[in-house]
């Protein structure tokens, strides 16, 4: 067995729902999951209860998104098993409120080239706490505009230098780093090398990061090897998943497809027990 702490619902931009994402973890006997939408705990808080439910060992997580403002370069944080929930959540909700407002001026400048709806959107939104690329994409798949999420159609609107792109403003991962401290969660810098960010891991270990993401799909094998030598140099946790969208994937990747050893979850585990007892 084995644990996939990387996994989104349709509460941000995956497509799988709560349940469905649950009992599938339980048909694969996966020892541990975590359900880490972007930018929101309500799956997590339900995914915990229901996970219990099911005799599923669901691990409490959200992935923060965050702008390394100095390089110019995403950066996604991964909270695991945060104390106090509910001290993340006015800055998940101004995450949300600017992907909203991204959201929105995406939607009207697609809208110049094809004639999708902002009501069309917001259905195949439907359940999400937000819009994303995705969302305006599985549109355009529903009125015979594109065959898929990911391809021409989508590179020419939200490519790097696509027509309907629209920047998100995000806080600095130095500043999320602090937050979750500060509200007891255990702090992950998420994929580094998918965003470039090993000169900012660098930077946030000496800062108390907590744990890198080292088994992830889009991770070759060296640069996973790379990635767990550096948390056992540091004495950092080593944590992975399959950063599980469902539909909204650009490559196919299941539950579990990628996932962490089950001393890797323990060594989590373990770690949040010393924390609680220090506390």
């Amino acid at each position: 067995m084995a644990g996939d702490l990387h996994c989104h619902t349709k509460l941000s931009d995956g497509s799988l729902g709560i349940d469905d994402l649950i009992n599938i973890a339980k048909r694969k006997n996966l020892s541990a999951l975590a359900v880490t939408d972007h930018d929101t705990m309500a799956g997590a808080n339900r995914a915990v209860i229901i996970g219990k439910r099911q005799g599923v060992h669901v691990i409490h997580g959200v992935e923060i998104s965050t702008m390394d403002k100095s390089r110019g370069r995403l950066a996604h944080m991964l909270c695991y098993l945060c104390d106090s929930p509910d001290r993340l959540e006015g800055l998940c909700h101004r995450i949300g409120q600017s992907r909203h407002s991204a959201a929105m001026d995406m939607v009207r400048k697609v809208m110049r080239y094809f004639p999708i709806t902002p009501e069309l959107v917001v259905k195949c939104a439907t359940g999400s706490s937000n819009i994303y690329p995705q969302h305006i994409m599985h549109a355009l798949m529903d009125i015979g505009y594109a065959d898929s999420v990911y391809g021409d159609v989508y590179q020419k609107l939200f490519g790097t230098e696509g027509v309907a792109r629209v920047p998100i403003e995000l806080p600095d991962p130095r500043d999320v780093l602090q937050a979750i401290h500060e509200a007891g969660g255990i702090a992950v810098l998420a994929h580094t090398h998918v965003y470039q960010s090993e000169d900012l891991l660098e930077e946030l270990i000496p800062l108390g990061l907590d744990g890198i993401e080292v088994w992830h799909p889009y991770h070759t094998e060296e640069q996973s090897e790379t990635l767990a030598a550096l948390a056992w140099q540091h004495n950092l946790l080593a944590t992975g998943g399959s950063d599980f969208h469902g539909m909204y994937s650009r490559t196919p990747r299941p539950i579990a497809s990628t996932a962490m050893p089950d001393d890797a979850v323990t060594a989590l585990l373990q770690y949040k027990q010393k924390q609680i007892k220090k506390g």
